[in-house]
């Protein structure tokens, strides 16, 4: 079969073979002589060879041009550019349009690179091990941690199966769930994506082990801070004061100015001990609180009962829909109590009130306590145990609040108001089954 220039050569020659064949006839039947029949059938084929020379380069040169700049797209070089003779006729149009496709192919492969790069410098500095595999449950892809977890570099591993790796039943299975591999739990997580029209599934191992050891230590480094700041508080007194006494006994003598030094002394190692008895019965009802027993509580009644137990100001219930919770009642009235009072405590001795109200949002129950004193001015430590800014406050009032919202599934903030001065304490808590459907009904 002919090709594409071929045919356009034979072309051009059927094209001009009916000239050159009359003027030949003309030249060998007219009144001339044989010098210049053969002069003048020179010239017509020399003639006829550079027109199709100059045919070639004007027709079948450009084609290649744009063929080898395509070829060059297509093999991902971007650095081929045609020239444009001129970009007002059909032929520079399409070397301007080849040129401009060859310039957004560059970006998107730069674009794709940097991205690329990025993305493998985000993997290899996560902290957890991040494993890809395709339709086949053969490993394409694994960063810096899953070669640690597999204990394998990532030539040894990338290509291999699934069930290979000992990781066929992270691809199949509910997610998120807990896995355990080299003596340690993992939260796995796993998703699906495409590539090239193929499902692939990217699979995400946590060390959930480590985050909770790591919390854990600093858990008992908090713990250990707070024991024995208060412990020191109390022993330095009474070191102090135990050597005082220890002096006043070696002197052997009974004087009423001793005695009343000794009485003294004594009262302030009591009052210590008493503190410091006090401290440790705290944290340990802090650390101790029971499991939730749950029942339900009607909100309103709750709200009431607890508002009724504050009698040094005005308490005012804001009222909202009737609706139950499924709680510890007891635990709940301890919370609203610790809110309460300090509330009060915050409008003590100003012309302030204290209001309670509820509603209904999201199936769940939002109660606000507001107060109209002046405000909180150290927001980042409420909920720091022993933490408090009242005088002979414990400072585990805000701590117990919010560990038993959290143990009814609920959370507490507390913030200051933006609309005027004051505080709000936020309750959050999940109503029960039945009364859930009713409020989505409503």
């Amino acid at each position: 079969m002919a090709t594409y220039p071929r045919r356009i050569v034979t072309i051009a020659v059927w094209a001009a073979l009916p000239a050159v064949l009359i003027a030949l006839v003309l030249l060998w039947t007219g009144p001339y002589g044989a010098r210049v029949q053969w002069t003048g059938t020179l010239v017509i084929g020399v003639a006829l060879v550079i027109g199709l020379f100059v045919l070639h380069e004007h027709v079948i040169r450009p084609l290649q041009t744009a063929s080898n700049l395509l070829a060059a797209l297509r093999e991902g070089d971007f650095s081929l550019r045609a020239r444009t003779p001129d970009p007002e006729d059909d032929l520079g149009l399409l070397y301007l349009e080849a040129n401009g496709l060859a310039e957004i192919l560059r970006g998107q492969r730069l674009g794709a690179l940097e991205a690329g790069t990025l993305l493998r410098a985000v993997m290899a500095e996560i902290d957890a091990a991040v494993f890809a595999f395709d339709d086949d449950d053969r490993l394409l892809l694994v960063n810096r941690g899953g070669e640690q977890l597999l204990q394998a570099s990532n030539e040894q591993v990338v290509g291999r199966a699934a069930n290979e790796l000992g990781m066929l039943e992270y691809l199949d299975g509910e997610t998120p769930r807990v896995v355990e591999r080299t003596a340690s739990r993992w939260e796995l997580r796993r998703t699906s994506f495409r590539q090239d029209g193929r499902p692939h599934r990217l699979v995400l191992l946590t060390d959930v082990g480590r985050t909770l050891q790591a919390e854990e230590r600093e858990a008992w480094q908090r713990l250990i801070r707070v024991l024995s700041h208060e412990i020191n508080n109390s022993l330095t007194p009474i070191r102090s004061f135990a050597g005082s006494l220890r002096d006043i006994v070696q002197q052997g003598s009974r004087t009423p100015e001793g005695d009343e030094d000794l009485r003294r002394g004594l009262d302030i190692i009591g009052q210590r001990a008493d503190s410091l008895g006090r401290f440790i019965a705290a944290y340990a009802r802090l650390a101790r609180l029971p499991r939730p027993v749950l029942q339900p509580v009607p909100v309103e009644e709750w709200v009431a009962g607890v508002a009724a137990l504050e009698t040094r100001g005005h308490v005012h219930v804001e009222a909202g829909p009737s609706c139950l919770l499924l709680a510890d009642r007891g635990q709940l009235e301890q919370l609203l109590i610790n809110l309460v009072r300090n509330a009060a405590d915050a409008v003590q001795g100003t012309d302030g009130a204290v209001e309670l109200s509820w509603s209904l949002r999201d199936r769940a129950l939002e109660l606000l306590v507001l107060d109209e004193g002046p405000g909180l001015a150290d927001t980042a430590n409420l909920f720091v145990p022993f933490y408090t800014t009242k005088p002979g406050g414990s400072g585990i009032g805000l701590a117990l609040s919010r560990r038993i919202a959290e143990a009814h599934g609920g959370w507490l903030t507390l913030e200051n108001r933006t609309e005027r001065t004051g505080c709000r304490a936020t309750l959050r808590l999940p109503l029960a089954s039945q009364n859930a459907r009713l409020a989505a009904h409503d």
